[in-house]
């Protein structure tokens, strides 16, 4: 038992060599998130894994840092307090064409996150998305898919997402947000008078 402990060690140590190895020679990262703490998280996150992280929180910033130092690899929220994550992934797709961008979308928009894919972003992502997803993302090879994430976000929470989408876009108006969801009224109101599913 104890010889099996010692073969171990060294293994984990090389697989997390293996994994900065393929960060490739220039390990730069771009996060841009308005979520203050998980964008902090998330930066120590990546830096542990070897990445050189520059953090945004708005589109202006993200911009800036995409023209002035274009990063090897980009991690984008589409919704942002100052518009929309798509124009940073265009912008750094301008300025560096072999960018690794992974898109995160908070509400599983999906169309959203396919016109990011068209306009240059490798893969997108449901928030909440872990540092371990977000990497496998950024480090798959080609055409080759990463790895289905450890937790994906349960049928009951992405209908609960959508639900939430459309209220706010409708100002928070319960009735106009059941005629567009083709949904009772008080049915809609059960449900957003619970918490979120997990």
């Amino acid at each position: 038992k104890t010889k099996k402990k010692k073969k171990n060690s060294p293994g984990v140590t090389a697989m997390a060599e293996n994994e900065a190895r393929d960060l490739g020679a220039d390990r730069t990262l771009l996060l841009v998130d308005d979520d203050e703490p998980f964008l902090r998280r998330l930066e120590r996150a990546m830096d542990k894994r070897g990445f050189e992280v520059e953090a945004a929180s708005s589109v202006a910033a993200g911009i800036a840092i995409a023209t002035a130092r274009p990063t090897a690899y980009a991690v984008v929220d589409l919704r942002l307090e100052d518009g929309n994550g798509l124009d940073v992934v265009e912008t750094l797709r301008e300025k560096r064409p072999d960018a690794r961008i992974v898109v995160l979308t908070g509400y599983g928009a999906i169309a959203t996150a396919v016109a990011a894919v068209k306009i240059g972003a490798t893969d997108y992502l449901s928030k909440p998305a872990d540092a371990n997803d977000i990497t496998n993302a950024l480090l798959a090879k080609g055409d080759e898919l990463p790895p289905p994430p450890d937790n994906p976000m349960s049928a009951d929470r992405v209908r609960w997402e959508h639900i939430q989408r459309v209220y706010e876009l409708c100002d928070r108006n319960v009735s106009e947000t059941a005629r567009r969801l083709n949904m009772h009224r008080r049915t809609l109101q059960r449900i957003l008078a619970k918490r979120s599913p997990r």
